[in-house]
């Protein structure tokens, strides 16, 4: 009678990794073919970007693509994220530096309209914040992020190029290496 339940419960085991395996592989594809497509897949991320269904804090839809021709700083971020709170007086202050050279900096809430928006009655940026909701994640995942993590920021040109991505808190330094660089 255990060798039963033994044998049964050793079968759901099997299945139900075979499964996750199955699953795993239909929603995240081959990590290969990926990776092998992703500098293909960089511009359409850029194009997503400015395609994205975002909102301002008031709930207003908005469109990225009035940002499409000038160089921008694109952080992913959540209300809930500690590290994400931290590093925003960081990046107001880089948009105050940079805003003369014409360098946007752009915060994508990847939350609720609610969230943000009680938190932005607390927190004030020196940058505009919209709402991406949890679509955000897939956005960022357009750009790289395949842990899925927050923060995340992106750094554009005003050719469209990707010219730099960083999963985690920024490093003022190398950001600025990188905005005085475009």
């Amino acid at each position: 009678m255990n060798t039963t339940r033994i044998l049964a419960g050793a079968l759901v085991a099997i299945a139900a990794a075979g499964g996750g395996v199955l699953a795993n592989h239909l929603l995240n594809g081959d990590p290969e073919v990926a990776h092998a497509a992703q500098p293909g897949s960089t511009q359409s991320a850029v194009e997503q970007l400015w395609t994205a269904p975002v909102t301002n804090v008031e709930g207003k839809p908005q469109s990225l693509s009035l940002l499409k021709g000038h160089p921008i700083v694109v952080n992913f971020w959540a209300s809930w994220c500690g590290p994400c709170v931290e590093e925003m007086p960081a990046l107001s202050q880089l948009q105050r530096e940079y805003a003369k050279k014409g360098i946007q900096f752009v915060g994508l809430g990847v939350d609720s309209d609610k969230n943000v928006q009680a938190f932005l009655q607390k927190v004030k940026v020196a940058y505009p914040v919209y709402v991406t909701g949890f679509g955000g994640a897939d956005l960022a995942r357009a750009f790289g992020n395949t842990a899925g993590g927050l923060p995340f920021t992106v750094v554009i040109d005003a050719k469209g190029n990707i010219r730099s991505t960083k999963l985690g808190q920024i490093d003022p330094q190398a950001l600025k290496q990188t905005l005085d660089a475009l």
